[in-house]
């Protein structure tokens, strides 16, 4: 790969002059006052009070103090030429209970978020659920509970209501495989329950809530110009050279169908794949799946946000007893580490858009890069950052040369932020964060990637 750090007279690709590059950001990761202006409680304001639940004790309750600082945030964001900005709503500072009253001061943040960043000609692209459950929901089962998908689908509908007439480009649910198997399957992040494969129905329940929430958004803010998305965290899945037998391939499929296929299947296809490798053989999955679920789940999609950070490599169980069909390897090849200690593939991007082609053909709607981005030590001579970025994008544009319809790329993240249980020691920002002073500095990545946005559009004579 070309180290374009190194080498900026580089030529990076080009991209049509309607490509939508954009960055992205999480409320509880960047928000802070957990606390103010009658905002209720998450699950992660729950999660980070538990003793060793994040690392040193960190929690999101002050963050990046985006709450009380989003007009400077909005203005290094217009310094950058973003055209689109994902952003999440924070549900319970919209609906403190999760369900019921609506706080009016919630819904008047982003309000004020919307206008000014369409003041400054950016896209408002707001995500409804990245992973800030109401805790009150949570109470009644949380994502377990098929409850959760009709709240899911009330407050998608106020905040459409309120924001609909301004915001034209939406995102349900960020990355339910990492929320069920992060949250739900082994506790790692909140709520914290560590059910194994008894995770399973909260990927169906999610599924179910988005496709309420897609039906929600295109009656508040009408059919004109809306555009419904959600997004996926994928992963392709490979064999190490050392492990290519049959059992190891088996284990493979059986990785691939619940990371990737059980999140894509029911959105392209209108319906599950064979879970039976995982005990469920039942398509109704022992009554949870219901008649006309799917239906709702399949509700058309104006596009497929896809966050991708690196491949999975997967051998067969070396346990059996393990109770999973798979192990999570390391690769053997040598790759670049990033300070998360993830390899750094670029062509795993390509290699995974060009899958989903192959895999949907005609039912895949187009693509949006939704995250991609990589942790870094902190410093503003990123230029490791900037490296890998440039080969993403070098990625972006294999894919569409290709034939893959990829519309946008927003990078993960604007802002060093709360990075969940790792709290404040993992660092992903074009711009650095000093979360004592709250004091916002662009990095070298920064400056690249305002270079690359300005070289796309078309020059004014």
């Amino acid at each position: 790969m070309v180290n374009r750090s190194a080498d900026p007279t580089t030529p990076l690709p080009r991209f049509p002059a309607d490509f939508v590059w954009g960055a992205s950001t999480a409320a509880y990761q960047i928000e802070g006052a957990a606390e103010e202006d009658g905002k209720g409680p998450s699950i992660w304001d729950a999660f980070v009070r538990r003793p060793g639940a994040v690392r040193d004790g960190h929690t999101g309750a002050t963050a990046c103090d985006h709450y009380h600082r989003f007009g400077e945030d909005v203005a290094l964001m217009r310094r950058l030429g973003l055209d689109a900005y994902r952003f999440s709503v924070s549900w319970p500072r919209v609906l403190p209970s999760g369900t019921g009253r609506v706080e009016p001061r919630g819904l008047d943040f982003y309000d004020r978020l919307v206008d000014a960043l369409l003041d400054a000609g950016i896209e408002p692209t707001p995500t409804l659920f990245h992973w800030d459950l109401p805790q009150a929901l949570e109470d009644q089962g949380g994502w377990m509970s098929r409850d959760t998908a009709y709240r899911l689908g009330e407050y998608a509908a106020v905040v459409a209501e309120r924001l609909g007439d301004r915001v034209r480009r939406w995102i349900t649910l960020n990355e339910p495989f990492v929320h069920m198997s992060f949250g739900y399957g082994f506790g790692v992040h909140a709520p914290g329950r560590a059910l194994l494969l008894g995770a399973v129905p909260v990927a169906h329940h999610q599924l179910l809530g988005h496709g309420l929430a897609v039906a929600a958004i295109r009656a508040a803010a009408g059919p004109d110009g809306t555009q419904v998305l959600i997004a996926n965290n994928c992963s392709p899945v490979r064999l190490r050279p050392d492990a290519a037998s049959e059992a190891d391939r088996l284990a493979a499929d059986a990785y691939d169908t619940l990371h990737n296929r059980l999140f894509n299947d029911p959105l392209l296809t209108g319906s599950y794949p064979d879970l039976s490798v995982y005990g469920l053989s039942d398509p109704s999955w022992g009554g949870i799946v219901r008649d006309e679920d799917l239906k709702v789940i399949a509700a058309p999609l104006d596009g497929l946000g896809i966050n991708y950070y690196n491949p999975s490599w997967i051998t067969a169980p070396a346990d059996p007893a393990s109770g999973l069909p798979f192990d999570l390897v390391e690769p053997q090849e040598t790759y670049r580490r990033t300070a998360f200690d993830w390899p750094v593939v670029p062509d795993g991007l390509t290699d995974l858009l060009l899958g989903l082609k192959a895999r949907y053909g005609e039912a895949l709607p187009p693509v949006w890069i939704t995250e991609n981005g990589c942790s870094e030590p902190a410093g503003l001579d990123d230029a490791a950052r900037v490296d890998y970025l440039a080969g993403h994008v070098d990625a972006v544009a294999r894919a569409r040369a290709q034939g893959v319809d990829v519309r946008g790329y927003f990078t993960w993240s604007l802002l060093d932020n709360f990075e969940w249980a790792e709290g404040y020691h993992q660092r992903f920002g074009l711009v650095e964060v000093d979360f004592a002073t709250q004091a916002r500095t662009p990095r070298a990545s920064f400056e690249w990637y305002r270079a690359l946005i300005a070289a796309q559009k078309p020059q004014k004579s």
